[in-house]
């Protein structure tokens, strides 16, 4: 290959780099349980990665057992990484807000208490007029008052290594149900806090993940 090809190549190379740089961006959202939210959006065509995480609050590099103690003012959040194009932004709040009960201010199915509250973080004007956009669509169709708030970005801590992925982990986990893979412990969860089964009775055909419990 002649040095004009290799510096044509190389050319080449960066600007697809480049490109594929720009259009992957990142969101932020609390729906509860963070496993639950992980698993849904990792489900997605176009999302490249969802992380679970911790959000909204005061403590920096807060743990697991602080957050959900209550008094660090942190939110369950997933990190969801995408491909603006193959998904657009308000795709992925449609999805959102579809997966949540986002008329419930105490928490999310189960899960009770701030730390499982619902919300969307967002990081410009253009994001917050699509969310404010998508939030009204939301009450459109439920017909009733949708009370998850629109917040401005702030630091995303990622949380423990052993949340990550935890919907297909294989390790043995101790459970009131018995010795089972972290991954069938996570479904037995799931079905018992009653997630799919109200999400499917808010939103009916709309739900999207509905039946990630089976």
């Amino acid at each position: 290959m002649s040095y004009l090809n290799r510096t044509l190549t190389a050319l080449s190379l960066a600007l697809a780099a480049t490109t594929a740089q720009a259009e992957t961006k990142t969101t932020v959202v609390a729906g509860g349980c963070f496993w639950c939210v992980e698993s849904d959006f990792e489900s997605v065509p176009g999302v490249i990665e969802a992380v679970s995480g911790y959000a909204g609050g005061t403590v920096k590099n807060p743990t697991y057992k602080q957050v959900v103690g209550g008094g660090t003012g942190h939110l369950e959040v997933v990190e969801i990484t995408y491909d603006d194009s193959m998904i657009s932004y308000s795709k992925i709040l449609n999805l959102f807000f579809r997966s949540v009960d986002p008329t419930d201010a105490g928490g999310q199915f189960c899960d009770r208490g701030d730390s499982y509250a619902t919300a969307i973080f967002v990081s410009d004007p253009a994001d917050r007029a699509a969310a404010e956009a998508e939030k009204a669509k939301a009450e459109a169709v439920l017909g009733k008052p949708v009370v998850t708030p629109i917040r401005d970005a702030v630091t995303f801590y990622p949380a423990e290594e052993y949340h990550q992925d935890y919907y297909k982990q294989t390790g043995l986990v101790v459970t009131r149900f018995g010795l089972k893979s972290k991954a069938n412990a996570y479904k037995t969860y799931r079905k018992a806090c009653g997630r799919d089964q109200q999400v499917k009775k808010l939103w009916g055909d709309a739900a999207p993940f509905a039946d990630h419990s089976s």
